[in-house]
């Protein structure tokens, strides 16, 4: 079974219908995680996926998305995304209560913010299902089913909590507003899942997936990123300075000391799966602030695919989608390696 159960709230939640960056968004972050897996999260990888996904996390990255809507995989799509809300926040601290730091997520006014606690809700999110599946891709006492279904989840939703608009409530992250990409109707979920991505790679990458993984790989390797990524892997919180943290789980994490604190959890696995990570959590409020810097600038009736903000767009995506298949990559290798193992 299951670590955790989730019921019939699925229709009450499950309000984002539009998948995250699309298939080929999705495949994007799959292969550039492939090219920096270390040796035993490689083999892994290959021996689990096997040539149903050519032994690739590229070709498995979708997967989520095409059961999502299936009867037997409908309960998965809350998974999918956390819907940063509006409401206040406030923090009761030795018998005094104190207004957050960040205190509500309102990106037309400038205020960005997620908290697992208020945002993530009963029935679980993505942020509670990476805890999950990562506890259960290493889990050997599981099938080779389960533990491939497992892996399949970690790389879709790695890919997801890069979209800012999987990290949003505000109209429904994005589907309820109406908006043009290459002249054609759509809304501005869709147009950052898929029309900008696949302008991006048609235009700038030959028009193929592997060609735009590989330009990726090339910039986080020797390129514009690379300097980046040693802040990438750290997982101390983007929305609290040092001297608003009161609480241990505060302290400054890393990928590595991240997993390596849920592993030492395992035994209770629903504790495991409830208890706030601090990587997952940035990187949720990495991709939400850019709603507020961003993904509500538009102007009404401008198309998103060919006017200026498709050029401001673009540097987003590129770093979101490079930043999550290296930390996927990451990730993997602290679960099978022991470290993340990168340059």
């Amino acid at each position: 079974m299951r670590s955790f159960i989730i019921s019939a709230y699925a229709v009450a939640v499950c309000t984002q219908s539009v998948t995250a960056w699309g298939t080929l968004g999705h495949q994007t972050v799959g292969y550039v995680a492939q090219e920096f897996l270390a040796p035993k999260a490689l083999a892994f990888v290959k021996s689990s996926l096997g040539t149903t996904y050519n032994q690739s996390l590229g070709a498995a990255a979708s997967w989520a998305d095409s059961v999502r809507s299936l009867a037997a995989y409908r309960w998965s799509a809350p998974f999918h995304f956390v819907d940063a809300e509006g409401e206040s926040e406030f923090l009761v601290i030795l018998g005094h209560t104190l207004t957050s730091t960040i205190s509500k997520d309102a990106p037309l006014s400038g205020s960005c913010s997620v908290q697992e606690t208020r945002d993530c809700g009963s029935g679980g999110c993505i942020l509670t299902a990476i805890a999950n599946y990562t506890t259960r891709v290493a889990q050997t006492s599981l099938s080779a089913a389960q533990r491939q279904e497992a892996l399949k989840f970690l790389d879709h939703f790695l890919g997801d909590i890069g979209q800012p608009l999987h990290v949003e409530a505000y109209e429904v992250g994005g589907n309820d507003i109406s908006a043009k990409c290459s002249g054609k109707t759509t809304n501005l979920h869709a147009a950052w899942d898929t029309g900008m991505v696949s302008k991006n790679i048609d235009d700038n990458h030959d028009g193929t997936v592997t060609t735009y993984a590989a330009d990726l790989v090339a910039k986080i390797k020797k390129g514009t990123f690379k300097s980046l990524t040693s802040d990438w892997l750290s997982c101390t919180s983007i929305t609290k300075p040092a001297s608003k943290r009161f609480f241990l789980s505060d302290a400054p994490r890393d990928v590595e000391e991240d997993v390596h604190r849920l592993f030492s959890r395992a035994e209770d696995v629903a504790e495991a799966s409830v208890t706030p990570l601090a990587c997952p959590l940035v990187w949720a409020q990495e991709s939400n602030s850019y709603c507020c810097s961003v993904v509500f600038t538009y102007t009404m009736g401008q198309d998103l695919c060919t006017t200026s903000y498709f050029t401001k767009a673009v540097p987003v995506i590129d770093l979101q989608i490079a930043k999550q298949g290296y930390r996927l990559a990451a990730w993997l290798n602290v679960i099978f390696d022991g470290a993340t193992n990168l340059p």
